[in-house]
């Protein structure tokens, strides 16, 4: 067995299926996630999970070997090794970070009362509670540049949020200057480049504000989500970065007592579910 199987397979077996938010069940032979588990949290195939597990499959995807590293919990030392044992390079440091740390996936496991998401220095979704997709829209119904906040927000707009003129200003800004940001912190990244290279091309007002060459910290905002199966929730979002990964946890709050914090704890309670035809439709993907 090779070094990259036995440790996908090593890994695997000693997460368990409560430390992924999963139900253990009866009849399991072994504490660890099933192999169909993993392949579902990588989103992959169980015959690909298999294959990779049983030395078959060979040089893996950086992709692929980065939804593994999540989907496993592993540290940044585990994944270094992981894709050292695929015949892949580490991830540089001269690109945008993607690894979720265990400790952040705790955060957003055990802290559901309030929507919460994490992202790029870019705004490239990774991952979200229940609560959050409840809200805001399925992150996982979104492919390629769609998982991208900056992308959606200047080529489709924001249908299903509204902001006072204030915050919206603020809000287009801020994401613009993030982008540059990272351009100075991430030289390197191609795909960062592409971005910015198709929002330039794509959006006049990306255009526009780009030529400001802003750099500034991302601001809290208050929106109102009006596309929710419990009628608008107006939240304040904050946005909160991790330390020594670049990443953002972005939590979604509502004022204490008030009745939008009322319709978020119903929401909790509901779900991805629709209620009676008294109230809007689903979600929609938001920002």
């Amino acid at each position: 067995m090779s070094e990259f199987a036995s440790v996908l397979r090593s890994w695997r077996n000693r997460l368990t299926p409560a430390e992924v938010g999963l139900p253990g069940g009866s009849g399991r032979r072994s504490p660890g996630l099933r192999r169909e588990e993993l392949a579902a949290l990588a989103n992959v195939s169980v015959d690909y999970v298999v294959r990779l597990e049983q030395g078959r499959a060979t040089h893996p995807s950086p992709q692929l070997l980065n939804a593994l590293a999540i989907a496993l919990r592993l540290d940044s030392g585990e994944r270094d090794h992981l894709y050292r044992s695929a015949g892949a390079a580490p991830p540089s440091p001269a690109v945008v970070p993607h690894h979720i740390t265990p400790g952040v996936h705790r955060i957003i496991d055990r802290l559901g009362d309030v929507p919460m998401a994490v992202f790029t220095a870019t705004h490239d979704i990774l991952l979200w509670n229940p609560l959050w997709a409840a809200l805001a829209g399925d992150p996982s119904r979104l492919v390629g540049m769609e998982r991208n906040l900056v992308w959606r927000y200047f080529t489709t707009g924001h249908d299903g949020v509204e902001f006072d003129e204030q915050h919206e200003e603020e809000f287009s800004a801020d994401l613009t200057a993030d982008l540059r940001a990272a351009m100075g912190r991430y030289p390197q990244d191609r795909g960062l480049q592409r971005l910015v290279s198709r929002l330039r091309a794509t959006s006049p007002e990306f255009e526009r504000r780009w030529a400001e060459a802003r750099v500034a910290e991302h601001r809290a905002s208050r929106k109102t989500v009006t596309r929710t199966s419990v009628g608008p929730i107006t939240v304040d979002c904050d946005v909160l970065t991790v330390p020594g990964g670049d990443l953002r946890i972005v939590v979604y709050t509502a004022v204490p007592g008030s009745e939008d914090e009322a319709k978020l704890d119903l929401l909790r309670v509901i779900g991805l579910q629709d209620l009676s035809s008294g109230f809007a439709g689903s979600a929609t993907a938001a920002g």
